[in-house]
């Protein structure tokens, strides 16, 4: 059994993403996913605040949630997968929770989530890159 689990987790280890996506739950993000029509590539970005993340390895996803017309629109991304170009993290919220699926019954101004600041350690940190 434990021999199965080892061979498992190297045949995914080649799968995983080299450069780890970073972001948390309640962030606000950017979502550049590739979109291939024909024989073009091009770029679609895919705008709202992360709800949830589940999974772990190559099946791992996050959720994204907007409001496009009035409508709330929710989709859902691999991690790992080639399609998902980057994601850009726009704002960072203050959350408590790890799924944020309250936010599907509030409607306007009542979406809105607390700002996180960043720290004093990881402000100095980003300088420096």
């Amino acid at each position: 059994m434990r021999n199965r689990q080892e061979l498992l987790k190297s045949v995914e280890q080649s799968s995983l993403r080299e450069t780890p996506l970073k972001f948390e739950v309640g962030d606000t993000v950017d979502v550049h996913t590739r979109i291939l029509e024909g024989d073009k590539e091009r770029i679609q970005v895919f705008n709202g605040v992360i709800i949830g993340t589940c999974g772990g390895g190559t099946r791992e996803s996050f959720t994204v949630r907007r409001i496009v017309a009035g409508q709330g629109v929710e989709r859902s991304f691999p991690v790992h997968s080639p399609k998902v170009a980057e994601v850009v993290v726009l704002r960072h919220a203050r959350v408590r929770r790890a799924k944020l699926f309250y936010l599907r019954d509030r409607v306007g101004k009542a979406t809105r989530l607390r700002e996180r600041r960043a720290k004093v350690g990881e402000v100095e940190a980003a300088v420096k890159k």
